[in-house]
């Protein structure tokens, strides 16, 4: 008697144990494609020149003469590297002393805590309203870079000048929030003039005149909400404002009213700057308490199979440091997080926006950008280090594994002997085959030794269910496809 173990691609981790029954349920480090269960792509340093803080924003871009360059922002710096991993360092002068937060950090002391929060005379050192960490919007406008620290406030400009840094951008508003560079090329001040619901924005083509008059397109907006603006997202025709309460659709509409603002979706808010990803002309994010996608012109909330997994245990005090990144090659979207006490980003959790599937994992990382100006996509670590992904396979201490959910073997009182695996795995010892089996769903668990795979491969264990165990070996590329169990079925001992 052989019984297949062919699983559907994906986790399903919400719910009890046994829901998840004849699905993959754990992992780290692999990804459900082309039928088969691999290895995510290693990583290496994309340079040997690190930063100096945390990198939280990435941004890749090319110039008119097709030069590769690559923006990093931490809390306090700013730095490029050019196509040879070569570091400029291109903070601002302006940008005096270090006002930014590396991590998120409770605002203790006078003032600290909101208005009103708490009994007069209280200690004020409880306060618990949480200063997010600073998150920089970064964007290219042509061939020059377009900055702004959302502590500082103001947009600096970098045209590629490698004997000088960034420098203001004349007339433009301050105390902003972030930035955004549209497809029809206006730049946007987020938060702008210090008022968290107001997008302005210059004159077409020319970020130095801010001034709307009737000889130009410049001009503001104040979005009807109760949230603040968190980060926009251009798309072709409109662009996508987030706030950490809905969504707002900016269309281009041209003279003399230039951009439409209506409300896209209620309670659908961004979790953080950086938890969005735009897809061709949808957009996907991470919010409060579950994942969204604007896409045909309405936002709705993405059903997400590992949900229970993912927000019965994050950092919400560190929430700011959430990040998005896009893998366009395997159409995935990765959201890195901190999970439970941690003060870093050290799980993530990916979407395969094509097959609708959804997978975890642990792996820190800060921030990154999708491949296209540079050949592998490129991630920041809170080690300060820059690096390619996808490139080569995971480096050792990293574990790599998929482990099922419950697998029926047995029917009714009856068990099931299995006495050998006919085995699907391209390298014949890639991967080691682990096999727990239980009587009870709740009874005692006997894990069986590690075995290599081979065909047939010999085993030995008996039980009503199983759940499969599937580790790579260190520096492996391998791909499990559907393993058949061998066996019969026996009596109640």
């Amino acid at each position: 008697m052989l019984i297949p173990i062919d699983l559907p691609p994906g986790q399903y981790r919400n719910g009890t144990i046994l829901q998840s029954m004849g699905r993959w349920r754990d992992a780290s480090l692999v990804r459900f494609y082309q039928g088969t269960v691999r290895p995510v792509g290693g990583w290496q340093a994309f340079s040997s020149d690190n930063t100096t803080e945390k990198p939280r924003k990435v941004h890749a871009w090319r110039t008119n003469s097709g030069g590769q360059w690559l923006a990093v922002s931490a809390a306090n710096e700013l730095f490029v590297y050019d196509q040879n991993g070569t570091q400029l360092d291109i903070t601002p002068a302006a940008l005096s002393g270090a006002s930014g937060f590396e991590n998120a950090a409770l605002a203790n002391g006078y003032g600290g805590g909101n208005y009103g929060g708490g009994a007069y005379g209280s200690d004020s050192t409880t306060a618990s309203r949480v200063l997010p960490a600073t998150i920089w919007s970064l964007a290219n406008f042509g061939q020059e870079l377009l900055a702004c620290s959302d502590d500082d406030g103001r947009i600096f400009k970098w045209a590629l000048d490698t004997a000088a840094p960034a420098v203001l951008v004349a007339n433009a508003p301050t105390g902003n929030t972030g930035i955004a560079v549209t497809q029809e090329r206006f730049v946007l001040a987020l938060g702008a003039g210090g008022d968290t619901r107001k997008v302005q924005w210059c004159d077409r083509e020319d970020y130095d005149t801010w001034t709307p008059l009737a000889t130009n397109e410049a001009g503001d907006f104040v979005l009807n909400t109760v949230g603040e603006i968190k980060c926009a997202i251009p798309l072709r025709g409109q662009t996508l404002i987030l706030t950490d309460n809905d969504a707002h659709v900016a269309s281009f509409v041209g003279a003399p009213l230039v951009y439409e603002f209506e409300q896209a979706g209620q309670s659908c808010g961004v979790i953080s700057k950086n938890a969005a990803e735009a897809v061709g002309n949808a957009v996907y994010w991470m919010g409060l308490g579950g994942f969204y996608a604007y896409q045909g012109g309405q936002v709705a909330e993405l059903p997400c199979e590992v949900s229970d997994y993912v927000f019965s245990d994050i950092s919400s005090f560190y929430r700011s440091h959430i990040s998005a990144v896009q893998i366009s090659e395997f159409s995935e979207i990765w959201w890195f997080y901190p999970s439970g006490s941690a003060t870093e980003n050290d799980r993530y959790v990916t979407l395969n926006y094509a097959q609708g599937t959804w997978q975890t994992g642990t792996l820190s990382r800060t921030a990154g950008v999708d491949r296209g100006v540079f050949l592998y996509p490129v991630m920041t670590g809170a080690d300060l280090v820059v690096y390619n992904h996808e490139k080569s396979t995971v480096p050792a201490g990293f574990p790599v594994y998929a482990e099922t959910g419950p697998i029926s073997l047995g029917a009714g009182e009856t068990t099931f002997t299995a006495r050998r695996v006919y085995t699907d795995e391209d390298t014949q010892g890639g991967v080691k085959l682990t096999f727990k089996t239980k009587r009870h769903p709740n009874g005692p668990e006997t894990v069986s030794p590690s075995y290599t795979p081979e065909n047939p491969m010999g085993v030995r264990f008996t039980g009503r269910q199983i759940v499969m165990r599937v580790e790579g070996n260190e520096g492996e590329d391998w791909r499990v496809g559907v393993q058949r169990i061998e066996g019969e079925p026996r009596g109640r001992r």
